[in-house]
C-alpha cells in the first residue's frame, strides 16, 4: 500500500479511546470496592467517636437479610434508625419497598451525606435517635416497622428508653422494631421492656457477620391505646 493510500484510510482519533476509558471510570464501583470504602468510613468514625458508632465495620449482607426478613412493602412507611452506610436500607429495597417509603435517621454528618447521595428519594434526617418526635417523623401515616442499626449495648438505659419510646410512638399498634445485637441476649433490658409494655423474641442469628450477630423482634405485649406522639 502506498503512503498516500494509507493516509486516506480513516483513523479512529486517539482521543476517542481516552474518552471511552474516562466514561468507563465513572461507572458504579464494584461491590468489593464499595464494601472496602464503607469499612474504612466506619473505622474512621469509630476511631473518632467509639461510643456513638459502636462498631468498627458496617453490618454484613447476611445480617441485613435477616433483620429485614419479615418486612414487606405493606409495612411501609418504614423507619430506620442508625442507617450508617445503607446496608439495611439496600436490604429493605430488595424486599420491594420504594425509597420514598423509607425514613433514614443517622446522627453522623458524613454517613447522612452518603445516605442522601445513595438514596436520593428517601427521607434522610441527621438527628439523634434519642431526641426524635413521632409527630414530626410521621404526622399522618404511622410506620409499619422500625429497623434499628443502633448499638444499644453501649448506651445508658435512659437513652435506650427514650429511643424505644419514640420508636413505638411512630409504629402502628401491630408494628414491630427489629434490633440486632452482638451480645448473647436482647440488648434492651427487661426493666425497660416491662415499663413500656413490650416483649422481645429472637428471630435468628448469623455467624456470617463480623462479629456474629442475632436479631430480635420487639413488639407490644398486648394491643394498647395509641401512645402519646409528642
Amino acid at each position: 500500500m502506498s503512503l498516500s493510500a494509507k493516509a486516506d484510510t480513516p483513523q479512529r482519533p486517539a482521543l476517542s479511546a481516552e474518552r471511552d476509558r474516562a466514561q468507563t471510570d465513572h461507572r458504579a464501583p464494584p461491590m468489593s470496592t464499595r464494601c472496602g470504602s464503607d469499612s474504612l468510613r466506619f473505622l474512621r468514625s469509630w476511631a473518632s467517636d467509639p461510643l456513638r458508632v459502636a462498631a468498627i465495620a458496617p453490618s454484613g449482607v447476611r445480617l441485613a437479610e435477616l433483620i429485614t426478613r419479615e418486612i414487606t412493602p405493606d409495612h411501609g412507611p418504614v423507619l430506620e434508625l442508625g442507617a450508617g452506610t445503607g446496608v439495611f436500607t439496600r436490604a429493605l429495597l430488595a424486599r420491594g419497598l420504594a425509597e420514598g417509603q423509607l425514613t433514614l435517621v443517622e446522627m453522623g454528618p458524613d454517613f447522612a451525606a452518603l445516605l442522601r447521595m445513595r438514596f436520593p428519594q428517601a427521607r434522610v434526617l441527621q438527628r439523634d435517635a434519642a431526641r426524635l418526635s413521632a409527630s414530626v417523623l410521621f404526622p399522618q401515616d404511622r410506620a409499619g416497622a422500625v429497623v434499628s442499626g443502633l448499638g444499644l449495648l453501649s448506651m445508658k438505659p435512659r437513652r435506650v428508653l427514650a429511643i424505644l419510646k419514640t420508636a413505638f410512638a411512630c409504629l402502628r399498634p401491630d408494628g414491630s422494631l427489629y434490633q440486632f445485637t452482638y451480645g448473647p441476649r436482647c440488648p434492651v433490658p427487661p426493666s425497660i421492656l416491662t415499663r413500656l409494655g413490650l416483649q422481645a423474641q429472637r428471630i435468628g442469628g448469623t455467624w456470617a457477620n463480623l462479629p456474629p450477630a442475632s436479631v430480635y423482634r420487639i413488639s407490644r405485649s398486648a394491643p394498647s391505646p395509641l401512645p402519646d406522639r409528642s
